[in-house]
């Protein structure tokens, strides 16, 4: 099949492409890597009137670090995070262990994080790691610009604060601290399938003890959620060596971090291969295994500068 005919334009700079979009009359989507986008319309599934290609703005493809804060630009592709030193810390070992999960590599070549969280997939890994690390969003109009935590801005699936008339600029991450230990591990039918659960962590441990933790996890309900009755039974557990990922005791705290985020904070919706008690077991396993993996990079990296756990 073909789209239905649409008009195209390709603006040079921001001011223009909000003109573009303040023309509330007319249906109107911003293609940026569009690998999301132009499928859906090739399937007769949205119908635009007007497509704004933002590609050529080249002030949208920008990845900068200022004030412990991470700057990412509307038109960074997904595969500049594919490597480790792309972001300072340990949020750059997190976003290189989440990209490898999206799609293949030529989808990476060409998508954009903004671009997913644009489209607010509750599959999709970068749209949890938002949530779970207290990004913001930044949008634009011809107003003005206003910033939307994460937290607030996706409103269900597909469903986002966007107005029609705004264009997202960037997303801002706060850096993780030197020694915060990440881990992220998701769960799908093949490797080309969206994730049917997947878990990402954040974990900061001090003389043994949990004092910190993110778990953000994905596709476990119509949005990327934050587990928060999960992290908050962490706080004070003492954890010694981390388990293997593979054989949690029943009784660690990892184990009841991760029945707690699936029976309390997780709404799985049912989808052809996992129903509602699959995901809530996979979620449970999965936030366990997530948690040890971070706790092992935590001490590897404490390990390494020397300093104290």
């Amino acid at each position: 099949m073909k789209p239905a005919t649409f008009d195209y334009l390709a603006p040079h700079t921001v001011p223009e492409a909000l003109d573009a979009l303040a023309d509330s009359g007319r249906k109107t989507r911003v293609l940026a890597g569009g690998q999301s986008l132009i499928l859906e319309m090739h399937l007769h599934r949205i119908h635009p009137e007007l497509v704004v290609d933002i590609n050529r703005i080249t002030e949208l493809d920008t990845l900068s670090v200022a004030d412990h804060t991470l700057r990412v630009g509307a038109l960074v592709r997904h595969r500049a995070f594919e490597q480790e030193h792309a972001v300072p810390g340990p949020l750059g070992s997190l976003f290189s262990r989440a990209v490898v999960n999206i799609a293949h590599p030529p989808i990476r070549a060409r998508g954009t994080m903004v671009g997913s969280l644009a489209w607010a997939h509750p599959a999709s890994e970068w749209c949890a790691l938002a949530v779970a690390l207290d990004a913001d969003v930044e949008l634009h109009d011809t107003n003005g610009v206003r910033q939307v935590a994460a937290r607030d801005y996706f409103r269900g699936a597909m469903r986002t604060a966007r107005r029609p008339c705004e264009l997202i600029t960037s997303v801002r991450f706060p850096l993780l601290d030197d020694d915060t230990g990440v881990g992220f591990i998701e769960h799908r039918r093949t490797h080309f399938c969206f994730a049917q659960v997947a878990v990402a962590v954040a974990l900061t441990v001090r003389d043994g003890v949990i004092t910190k933790t993110r778990i953000g996890l994905v596709n476990a309900a119509d949005r990327p959620i934050r587990a928060h009755a999960a992290e908050q039974t962490l706080i004070g557990a003492e954890i010694g060596a981390p388990p293997a990922e593979y054989r949690i005791p029943e009784d660690h705290p990892f184990a009841r971090a991760g029945q707690v985020a699936a029976e309390y904070d997780a709404a799985p919706v049912a989808e052809s291969y996992a129903g509602v008690d699959y995901k809530r077991h996979a979620i449970a396993i999965l936030v366990g295994r997530t948690l040890c993996q971070a706790a092992a990079d935590e001490r590897s990296r404490t390990t390494t500068s020397g300093g104290a756990r």
